[in-house]
């Protein structure tokens, strides 16, 4: 996938909106998947931390104890519209600064951050081997790389198998998947763990999954149906009132150096 299509698909954050009021209101887990990334960052005082494709923001609201921790954070997308959504949300902090950033060309010397983020973004980069080679390039020594991502054995797939009977051509892209990942990052990290987030959807009203798959780019050939025909498929896979969909997601915490636990 390229950057144009990238950029248009993820241009404005009103379908990215959807989506992450979806997941907040359906979710098992009430942790939250973005307090639950949070918790396993290592962010000491003093740290300069850029994140790459932060979306919306949001993300970081409520965050304080963490933003102040640092000596320097950047927050980039490749979108020029979804940052000035991060920055409109995130306007009440002081100290955060913005940049454009493409993955496959950071703008920053070697070895100027402590940590770089990529959360739910890889699967996306055309070219995976330079953007993780830019992110090594600019991540210090003894630097930190945090990349959240989805796994091949989720809602997504659990919700295609609901449409066998449709013919859909396949919505997957696993490009950079909990299954794949740490293989992809071996070739430049040297220390990689990965984290298993546990969740599940339980979905009472049918047409905020609608709304959820009219607002996924991936589903191109579900959205191609009416709304009332999704709906009847949605339905009768539902049991005593509620459609449960498995969740696949975690995040690989890479370094550069082996880190030995004391």
């Amino acid at each position: 996938m390229n950057n144009e299509t990238i950029k248009k698909q993820y241009g404005t954050a009103d379908k990215l909106d959807i989506r992450i009021s979806f997941h907040n209101k359906y979710s098992v887990n009430k942790q939250g998947f973005g307090n639950w990334i949070f918790s396993n960052y290592q962010i000491s005082e003093g740290m300069s931390v850029l994140e790459l494709g932060c979306g919306n923001g949001r993300m970081w609201l409520g965050e304080d104890e963490i933003i102040n921790r640092c000596s320097r954070l950047i927050l980039s997308d490749v979108s020029e519209s979804m940052l000035k959504s991060a920055e409109d949300n995130l306007k009440n902090y002081s100290g955060i600064e913005y940049c454009v950033i493409d993955i496959e060309n950071i703008p920053f010397p070697d070895k100027e951050f402590d940590i770089v983020i990529a959360n739910m973004m890889l699967y996306h980069v055309s070219d995976l081997s330079k953007g993780l080679e830019e992110v090594k390039r600019v991540l210090k020594d003894d630097g930190t790389f945090y990349c959240a991502t989805y796994g091949e054995n989720g809602m997504m797939e659990h919700i295609v198998l609901m449409f066998d009977d449709f013919p859909i051509s396949s919505v997957y892209n696993y490009n950079f998947t909990l299954q794949n990942g740490e293989s992809k990052l071996l070739r430049y990290f040297k220390d990689i763990q990965k984290l298993q987030y546990e969740d599940a959807l339980e979905i009472t009203d049918i047409d905020d999954l609608v709304d959820y798959i009219y607002s996924l780019p991936s589903f191109s050939d579900i959205q191609d149906y009416d709304r009332d025909t999704l709906k009847d498929v949605l339905i009768k896979n539902m049991h005593n009132g509620i459609l449960h969909v498995p969740k696949d997601y975690g995040m690989f915490i890479a370094r550069k150096q082996i880190f030995r636990y004391l």
